[in-house]
């Protein structure tokens, strides 16, 4: 059996002396596994695409009418406080890595990988939202492979909203199959 001689953590004085470097990046450490600007990039659109999901949800909650829609009405609201907490989830971790998250609302629709949409009946609201929620996911899947082992913070983060934009799309199609009747999943 073969022993390694490389320690498994940098010598402590290092780690202490390369601390006290450098305090004005706050968390941001020497050995962060990415390329920061391109980290903050990569998040600035995917806050984008949370504030556009809180609008378009949020709006939709207003905006349901009909026999069916309060049940519906709430479901819509609850995705709204769930792309909020997802928002500031991400603008916090932005913040974490040097950055200023952008919440300005010129260029939002350019900068989203969603759509506000332009639904006005129930129907339609559902449908758009579930298929905002299929673009998130495969935009999730997509950023947390890129961050992988880079940065776990962001990837782990990324893991917990990825879970909910999966069960927000279980959600929608489990309204629209309850509206239309008509089942879409194979099993």
């Amino acid at each position: 059996m073969t022993t390694s001689s490389q320690p498994f953590l940098s010598d402590i004085t290092e780690l202490r002396r390369r601390a006290k470097e450098n305090m004005e990046q706050g968390a941001l450490t020497q050995n962060y596994g990415g390329d920061v600007a391109q980290a903050i990039e990569l998040l600035q659109g995917a806050l984008a695409t949370e504030i556009v999901c809180v609008l378009r949800y949020t709006m939709h909650n207003i905006a349901a009418v009909g026999i069916d829609s309060e049940s519906v009405k709430g479901e819509f609201a609850e995705h709204a406080r769930d792309e909020t907490e997802h928002m500031e989830k991400i603008a916090n971790r932005i913040n974490q890595l040097g950055g200023t998250p952008n919440m300005d609302p010129q260029g939002l629709a350019t900068r989203s990988a969603t759509e506000y949409g332009t639904a006005t009946k129930l129907i339609d609201m559902i449908k758009e939202n579930l298929v905002a929620e299929r673009i998130a996911v495969e935009h999730y899947r997509d950023l947390i492979r890129f961050f992988a082992d880079k940065d776990p913070t962001t990837r782990i983060m990324l893991e917990g909203i990825l879970a909910q934009e999966e069960d927000h799309a279980n959600d929608m199609h489990d309204l629209l199959v309850a509206h239309e009747g008509k089942p879409f999943l194979k099993g």
